[in-house]
């Protein structure tokens, strides 16, 4: 399933210092992606966040992807 991240995936200053949460949510980008490294199947995320849904977790790995496009420079 693709999905856009911009479309769920926000970053202000003032909730979790900044760092990329599920919109509407203080459940941070980097919990979810922990949670599916570890192999946890989405039916169980879901059951353990209530209220999150199938494409605020793709959202997280479209997030994941198109930051890992980024070059270093060097």
């Amino acid at each position: 399933m693709m999905v856009d991240w911009r479309n769920h995936i926000v970053s202000t200053s003032d909730v979790l210092r900044g760092k990329p949460r599920i919109k509407g949510t203080r459940i941070p980008v980097s919990l979810i992606l922990g949670y599916l490294a570890a192999g946890e199947p989405i039916e169980k995320i879901m059951a353990e966040f209530t209220g999150i849904t199938k494409e605020q977790i793709a959202a997280c790995l479209d997030y994941a992807r198109e930051l890992s496009e980024y070059e270093v420079a060097v």
